[in-house]
């Protein structure tokens, strides 16, 4: 399984104590350092059957200074996964992709799937 976060945020942490608990492997990847490709969102967003809005962080400091709220209506899907693909900070995390399942935000009932 593949473990996408930033480890200074407080969700992420609480993600990977979760996943140590339940004894699950994961791959941990830093969105910072190492920010997803257009290709990976693309097919995350596929697998994961949510909208596209859910893979923003909206409550970033980067999407506000964006103005991204306003913007992405008007963009198309190829528009908004490049964007993503530009910067780790504007992509929603911990984003978990363990086979055909993706998992955006740590939710615990969510993650139960994972086991």
């Amino acid at each position: 399984m593949k473990f996408i976060c930033y480890p200074k945020c407080s969700t992420c942490k609480k993600a990977k104590d979760w996943l140590e608990a339940q004894g699950i492997a994961y791959e941990l990847r830093d969105i910072k350092a190492d920010n997803p490709t257009y290709d990976e969102l693309s097919e995350w967003y596929r697998l994961s059957g949510l909208p596209l809005k859910r893979f923003f962080n909206t409550s970033g400091l980067l999407y506000k200074s964006m103005e991204l709220k306003d913007k992405l209506p008007t963009m198309s899907e190829e528009e908004q996964l490049k964007l993503l693909a530009t910067e780790g900070m504007l992509v929603k995390r911990p984003i978990a992709v363990s086979g055909d399942k993706v998992l955006v935000g740590f939710k615990e009932k969510e993650w139960e799937a994972l086991k």
